[in-house]
């Protein structure tokens, strides 16, 4: 089982589900597992008997809400390793330092810095990386209308204490009233859609996941295709 971290305190449940549908449909078994501390899953992942701690199916994607840590998910599986998961990726959600310990992002194949330019997104980030004690590479994955040179010069400023060195490429996603619409209305309905999300949101979910398939040799033709038939309701 791969870890792939995605690390921030932007609110990034509805994009993880749509990454791991992309993954799904190419085949791939995949655990979302919610490690933040307001654990937005319980509320948007419908579930029928919610309760402390829990695992859910939600289109073929395996969600796990109110755990601490790694430990606690193989206990509740009943299993004894991480080598005993039967995933092929597990999507970290994590917005602290101690989550990213607890749950093993040590391991990630890749990791992922989510932020929007609001302050409190920016900073709250940026704590989850301080307590870093040996350097990490990310990659930036950011929300933003304008995607203005500042916004990223100050991102960086903020981060400088941190041990983190930055991939030159970077993921950007617009604020688009549009995908805003689409995105609630996958959560009223309970299914997700693309269809009638933005060609540039589109494009930052393709390019994420060309980027977590590509170690495997997987063509970004494959991404496409999935992202095609989730468009045609598959």
């Amino acid at each position: 089982m791969k870890k792939i971290a995605f690390i921030g305190a932007y609110e990034k449940t509805d994009f993880l589900l749509y990454v791991a549908k992309i993954l799904t449909v190419m085949g791939k078994k995949v655990l979302l597992i919610d490690g933040t501390i307001i654990q937005k899953a319980k509320y948007v992942v419908p579930v029928i008997h919610p309760t402390r701690t829990y695992m859910t199916e939600y289109e073929e994607i395996d969600v796990a809400v109110g755990f601490t840590d790694m430990e606690d998910i193989r206990n509740y599986l009943q299993i004894q390793s991480d080598d005993q998961f039967q995933y092929d990726y597990a999507l970290l959600d994590i917005d602290t330092y101690q989550s990213y310990c607890n749950f093993g992002a040590k391991e990630a194949i890749k990791n992922y810095f989510v932020t929007s330019f609001d302050v409190y997104s920016l900073k709250k980030g940026i704590e989850a990386l301080s307590g870093l004690e040996e350097q990490l590479t990310i990659t930036k994955v950011l929300f933003s209308k304008d995607m203005l040179r500042e916004e990223d010069e100050y991102l960086e400023f903020l981060a400088m204490g941190c041990k983190v060195e930055w991939e030159k490429e970077k993921i950007y996603l617009p604020f688009e009233r549009g995908d805003q619409s689409t995105i609630i209305e996958n959560q009223r309905t309970a299914r997700i859609n693309f269809k009638n999300l933005s060609a540039q949101y589109k494009d930052g979910l393709s390019y994420l996941a060309e980027g977590i398939v590509e170690q495997e040799g997987i063509p970004g033709t494959e991404v496409r295709k999935a992202i095609r038939k989730i468009e045609k309701g598959a």
